[in-house]
């Protein structure tokens, strides 16, 4: 009402300045403007019209995808490459580790490691680990195991993959090393072991040395100032490293000036040991020492004043003297018949070797065997100790024939050897080590050419 009322100036002032006509004009104007203030606009429909329009873009253009989020598409990579998000993790084993504790370390759940072990038999040796053995886990993005690795060492390694039915499969992966013949020789002064690291021969040759002549000479006994020894062995090298030794092949020693051999040979059944070039075998029933390298510090002596109870009492077997722990072997193969503990012996093991033949073994710190067992010939059966009535560790060790006590250090002499090569097997064994006997030969010549020119030059 009150914009009513304003018209009639509007009217008025317009007439100043326009003709009446036009001014009328712009009155009805006016009034229809005035008009849609108050009455509502009618719906309107929406139409939609389509366009064609050409864009003229590179083909490189054309043919990439759209560009998207960085949080889309990284979820798109993600599900196109399940690699992504992928974590190897290595552990090495510890002293006390278990499988258990090696995958709480690499942050795995434990549902993941017991599939594993149900996956097969091939699985059950991951529950046997050794100190210094190194494992590889791959892990999804989820944390889920996708792969294990078990470094046993630089030439094996064994895989447990899972495949896409969600299974483990097993492969076993070997290198095989460079082998390269090296030759070592020596003369005694003072011991087997001194010479032969001096020599450069690893423990475990000179070890594997000792056992291989150990039921001809006794190395805590029979050794002398002047003794010699030539060995060719494999020098295994990966990637042009030197990785280890590979096993003796052929062997000499002199010992108070009489000559052994041996040659090793693989028969026809693969089973390998070592003989003397005529094919007689080096090993035989019994070993001479069942510890290595110890000191004999009391002998087989009937009428022995004993060191406790300082009374003549008989000294049934021969005294090892050697620190504690150091391993004790079974002389041959066997059955124990006891394994225990008394005052007077300590801790001891007695083992039957056939119908007529015993050995004891007393004083141990530990036994490793028990009552029933199967034991082969150089088996551990305990450790060095000073239980029951002893001085200091050492190993006293008896040999019953036929239920009497007979002097160790001697009896061993008088036993047979196992088996020679059988005759239909000699050209085979000729064949094998006669080339390995010739190279040994050579090899000790220039050797030998040596050693006279310097006691030559001595004298």
């Amino acid at each position: 009402m009150q914009n009513q009322r304003k018209n009639p100036r509007l009217l008025g002032a317009l007439g100043k300045h326009f003709p009446r006509t036009h001014a009328l004009a712009a009155g009805a104007a006016s009034f229809a403007l005035a008009l849609t203030f108050f009455v509502s606009p009618p719906e309107v429909e929406a139409k939609r019209t389509s366009l064609e329009v050409s864009l003229s873009l590179p083909e490189s253009a054309l043919s990439a995808p759209a560009a998207q989020p960085e949080a889309t598409a990284a979820a798109a990579d993600s599900e196109a490459d399940p690699a992504v998000g992928r974590r190897v993790i290595q552990e090495k084993v510890r002293n006390g580790d278990t499988l258990s504790d090696l995958f709480q370390r690499a942050g795995i759940n434990s549902s993941e490691m017991y599939q594993l072990l149900s996956s097969g038999k091939e699985a059950k040796q991951l529950a046997k680990l050794t100190p210094g053995e190194e494992l590889t886990f791959e892990v999804d993005g989820d944390g889920n195991l996708q792969s294990l690795e078990l470094h046993r060492d630089r030439l094996s390694k064994v895989e447990f993959s899972r495949d896409s039915s969600d299974q483990y499969k097993y492969a076993l992966h070997q290198r095989q090393p460079d082998t390269y013949t090296a030759y070592r020789q020596a003369e005694i002064e003072s011991s087997l072991f001194v010479a032969g690291s001096k020599a450069g021969l690893s423990n475990n040759l000179i070890m594997e040395m000792a056992d291989i002549f150990g039921s001809d000479i006794d190395f805590a006994l029979d050794i002398r100032k002047g003794d010699s020894f030539s060995v060719i062995f494999g020098e295994e090298f990966l990637d042009g490293e030197k990785i280890g030794n590979g096993p003796i092949q052929a062997v000499t020693f002199t010992n108070q000036g009489k000559t052994f051999s041996a040659v090793r040979y693989t028969d026809a059944n693969g089973d390998t040991n070592y003989y003397t070039p005529e094919g007689k075998s080096m090993r035989k029933a019994f070993i001479r020492t069942p510890v290595d390298f110890a000191r004999i510090s009391s002998h087989f002596n009937p009428r022995r004043l004993h060191p406790v109870f300082k009374t003549r009492r008989p000294h049934n077997g021969t005294d090892y003297a050697a620190p504690t722990g150091t391993p004790v072997y079974s002389a041959g193969d066997g059955r124990v018949i006891k394994a225990g503990y008394s005052k007077p012996n300590g801790n001891y093991v007695f083992i039957q070797h056939g119908e007529r033949y015993i050995t004891r073994y007393l004083h141990l710190s530990k036994r490793l065997v028990k009552r029933g067992q199967r034991v082969k010939q150089r088996q551990v059966i305990g450790k060095v100790g000073a239980t029951g009535y002893a001085t200091g560790p050492h190993l006293h060790y008896e040999f019953l024939v036929d239920g009497h006590h007979r002097n160790p250090a001697t009896i061993v002499r008088k036993l047979p050897k196992a088996k020679a090569v059988p005759s239909s097997e000699m050209d085979r064994f000729r064949a094998q080590t006669q080339p390995v006997m010739a190279q040994l030969e050579r090899f000790e010549q220039p050797a030998l050419a040596q050693h006279e020119d310097q006691t030559e030059s001595v004298n």
